[in-house]
This record gives structure tokens, sequence and C-alpha cells, in this order.
């Protein structure tokens, strides 16, 4: 088998190459790998990951004004379509910048809304593919894979635009395209999948069936159940420190408890570095018992500045930031993990005694480990920075409902609350132990350490 691996992020970096999918292949696999990882930080990423592998750069995707407006209109129309509670907050939230980047959004969001319906939304699509086709980085992807001669193209994340000319070279040429979907609420609070890929990767039995209801065109068994090496280090003991070599490392107690404040990013969670003021002050004041302690991790998104006045006011503060390089500050996919990062997520959520969070998708990475998580769900601003209170514009997203019902974390509706949870979970770690599970069971699908095994056994189906 002959793979053509797109990873035009760092999610796929962390997924696909730091962990053991590349291994799970067979020994005659012939890898060549598509990235934007600058080449300073390619030597550090390259070495070790335990086969050869022909890496080459993402050519840039430089559309025409008519591929652009067609892209934008069929995620609105998908958004119009779906309507979930994520795409009308992203359809209806204005748009800045100059005034024809104004006129491009009211154009194809109406565009979009016109053409809300399957039919039309492959319609949409169809357009878009001629539009794009005759593109000059599809022509050279369509050069570079007749000398490849891959058996499969395979995606480690499903929303860049800049993997769509190589799809369409591939769908040119033959060849079958795989995509992986990478996170559990990609599918009902983004816009449209990029590119009409052939076969789709999926967590779960409920991300497959989410899959089938927004893509509707999509046949059943072009979607394959594979589980997510996002959480195979989890099962990996060997990336585990003791407690004290933990404590240690990040300047710690191992004697007193330890909370960890997973941060998101500031567009989505612009209230974060409040909300640990706000644990902070609880603790100093005693209303949050035996002094624990609290370590903050940011989004591997965000920058951490935002943070620097809570750790002056609070020198007791913790703080490990993700060890992710910015290699283009603002640009979310060029934000590429360092292959420590991996161990130290592994011993955070396994030495931490609970996670404080805004809807995050670190629910479910402490959620595995059966640790107590308090989600976040009150402002601090008055008015609240969205318009409305958090608790009615995040947590009635339809990825994050079953966290609710289940009961698989408490929601701190107050300040007060915060404490009187935290101090709850404290007492008594075993609560609400039933909801994470089925949680779990519900995302992710077990064991843990075989997804990447599934991975590659899917793909090697596909290719033959």
């Amino acid at each position: 088998m002959k793979i053509a691996l797109l990873i035009p992020d760092g999610v796929g970096i962390r997924n696909f190459v730091f962990g053991s999918f590349l291994k799970k292949l067979k020994p005659s696999t012939e890898v060549t790998a598509f990235h934007n990882i600058p080449n300073a930080l390619l030597e550090k990423v390259a070495p070790g990951i335990g086969r050869n592998v022909e890496w080459t750069r993402l050519e840039p995707f430089e559309q025409t004004k008519l591929a652009l407006g067609l892209q934008y209109s069929l995620a609105y129309a998908q958004m119009y379509w779906a309507d979930t509670k994520a795409m009308q907050r992203i359809r209806n939230t204005p748009v800045r910048g100059s005034w024809r980047n104004k006129a491009l959004h009211r154009g194809t969001k109406l565009m979009g809304r016109i053409n809300a319906s399957p039919r039309r939304i492959k319609m949409l699509e169809s357009w878009l593919c001629a539009a794009a086709v005759g593109l000059p980085a599809v022509a050279y992807y369509k050069q570079t894979l007749k000398k490849l001669k891959p058996s499969i193209v395979f995606c480690t994340h499903q929303r860049p635009s800049s993997v769509v000319p190589v799809v369409l070279a591939a769908r040119q040429l033959g060849i079958p395209t795989a995509t992986f979907i990478f996170s559990w609420d990609n599918l009902s609070s983004k816009g449209r999948i990029a590119a009409p890929f052939d076969h789709y990767l999926v967590w779960s039995d409920h991300m497959a069936k989410e899959l089938l209801h927004y893509y509707p065109d999509v046949s059943q068994d072009h979607v394959h159940v594979v589980g997510t090496p996002q959480f195979e280090p989890y099962s990996d003991p060997s990336l585990l420190w003791s407690r004290e070599e933990f404590f240690r490392r990040i300047g710690g107690d191992p004697a007193r408890p330890l909370l960890c404040y997973s941060g998101g990013d500031a567009g989505t969670c612009p209230e974060d570095q409040e909300h640990v003021r706000v644990l902070l002050e609880h603790i100093r004041a005693g209303r949050i018992q035996n002094r624990p302690q609290v370590l903050v991790r940011p989004s591997p998104a965000d920058d951490g500045k935002r943070y620097e006045a809570v750790r002056r006011d609070f020198p007791e503060l913790i703080f490990s930031p993700p060890r992710w390089v910015h290699t283009e500050p603002g640009d979310w996919s060029r934000v590429i993990p360092m292959p420590d990062d991996i161990a130290l997520l592994a011993n955070i959520t396994h030495h931490a005694d609970l996670n404080v969070n805004l809807g995050s998708t670190m629910t479910l990475d402490f959620g595995i480990h059966d640790k107590p998580v308090v989600n976040i769900a009150f402002d601090v601003a008055n008015p609240p920075i969205f318009g409305m209170p958090v608790w009615d514009y995040y947590y009635f997203f339809e990825h994050y409902r079953p966290v609710v019902e289940l009961g698989a974390s408490r929601c701190a509706r107050s300040a007060e609350e915060l404490a009187e949870h935290v101090n709850a979970y404290l007492r008594d770690p075993a609560l609400d132990r039933e909801g994470r599970r089925r949680l779990a069971e519900m995302q992710v699908r077990f064991p843990l350490d075989q997804s990447s095994c599934r991975i590659a056994e899917v793909l090697e189906r596909i290719s033959r």
C-alpha cells in the first residue's frame, strides 16, 4: 500500500505522527506526508516516528473569486440546512473586515440560504468542484499523484480547504480518498466538510449516526468507526511519571490536591483568565477546602498572554502552556506540537484530581480517566460578552447536550456554585462516575489503544 497522507495542521501531527499510527502500518507501506511544518521544526518532528516517511510541502491553494464564493455559499447552505444551535451562532455572527469581505459574506450567505437543501447543497458542491478543478494547484497535485501512484489519499482533518486540490486531483485519477473527523463537535458545530471525500473515519457509532444525518448523500458503508488516536497516549503507561516526579516538573506539592483549568481559545472562551481568577480567589478565601493547587493549561491556539495579570496577582498559580510552537501567530493551522507535549498532557490528566473548563473537549480527556469535571457556566462581565448568558450560548450545543443530560459533569452557573461543585468532588471523586462512563462509551470507541490499528486496517481495505 502507498499512502498520500495529508497533514494540514498541528492536530494531524499530534494524532497521526506522534502517535502509533505510522508504526501500525505494514512495514511494506510507503508513506508520503504532505504538510505545513517549517523545515526547522520538521527536523524535530521527523526523527523517532518509527518508520521512513517522504515529506513534501502542501502547495498554497489560491482560489479564484468564483471558487471562494462557492466555497462560502456551500458552507452557509450546510449551516442553514442543518440549522444546529452552533451553526445558528456562526452564521449570525457579524462579519468584520473590509467592505469587500462583508459584501462577500452577505452575498454568499444569501446564496446559502436559497440553496439550503441536500439536493441543492450537492449542486453547489459540484459547481465548486468544477470551478476549482482547473486551478493550478489541482494540476500540480495531479502530476504529483501520477508520479507517486498512491493507492489511497488519507486526510487527517476534514476541514482545511488546503486539501481540496489534492482530493480533486485524486478523484480525476480514480484514487480513493478518505478523511478522519478529528473532533466530537465538528459535524454539528462547524460548516461543511471541505472536500467530497469517498470515505469517512469516525470516533464512534454516535458520530457515524451524526455524519449520516448531516450528510445524507454519504453511503453508510463508506463510514468507518475506528475510535480516535487522540486518546491513545492515555493507555500507554510508559509515558507516566511518578506523582513526585510530575509535581517536581510543574513546581507543585504532591501532598496537596491539584485542580487543572483547561483554557479555550480567546475567541470562544474570552473570560478564561477571569474564571481562573474567581477560582483562585475562592481558594485564598478558604471557600474551597483542602488548599488545592491550580494548574492552568491554555489551549494550544492561545499564546497565553491574557493570563499575565492573574499570574502576577496569584504567583501560586501553576502555569503549564502546551508544548506547541506558533509558527504564524494568529493562524491555528500553523500551530505545531512538539513530541514532549504528549507525555505532559498524559501526566496532567493522570495526576490532576479535578478539571475545570468551559465546554471543552477536555471534559472527555478527564472523563476517560474517571476524573470529575466542573464546567464553567457563568459570566463575569455584565452584560455578557456574547450578548446572552454563557450557559445559553454553549451548553445547548448539540455535541455538548449529552454531557449535561448524562450528568457527566457539574455546571457552575455562578461563582458560588463553582466553589460548591469543586468541594463536592474533592470530598467524593466518585460522584457522577456513571455519567462520565456513559459519556465516554458514547463518544469514544474502546479499547483506546486499538484506534491506530483499526485506522490502518480500514485504509488497507479501502486501498484494495
